[in-house]
């Protein structure tokens, strides 16, 4: 299945879900995405970025250094950040770091009356079909 198929059946499953991407955060690119709304390719340009920059800019990629060591992990391609959510006025986002490909990351844009819980167990629920369709 290719993952533009995948990714439009997973945010099927997702409540509320209004977009989806799947992002190669280590070369910044948006590898599939879709919207119920249309929106400039600069402006999904900038999330694939913002994104990466949430996983693994600066002063994150410093904070994980410093948790690793401090809990002594020497494993320097582990990640401790894996999961984020964000609230905006009106919205959910989700950004799931993939378990197979640790630089891919799932994003999920959900109505902000969607049930939080539902919309994070959905979310995870789709990432294994999603990274199987790279």
């Amino acid at each position: 299945m290719s993952l533009d198929k995948a990714l439009a059946e997973a945010m099927n499953t997702v409540p509320e879900c209004v977009a989806g991407a799947y992002i190669d955060i280590e070369s910044g690119l948006l590898l599939s995405v879709k919207t119920l709304d249309s929106h400039p390719q600069a402006v999904l340009d900038m999330v694939a970025a913002a994104t990466a920059d949430m996983f693994q800019g600066p002063n994150v990629s410093q904070i994980e250094k410093h948790f690793k060591a401090s809990r002594g992990q020497k494993d320097a391609t582990s990640h401790y950040f894996n999961e984020f959510l964000v609230f905006s006025d009106n919205l959910i986002h989700v950004f799931l770091r993939t378990k197979k490909f640790p630089d891919h990351v799932v994003s999920f844009v959900c109505r902000k009356s969607a049930n939080i819980g539902m919309v994070l167990a959905k979310s995870r629920m789709a990432i294994d079909g999603l990274s199987s369709a790279v």
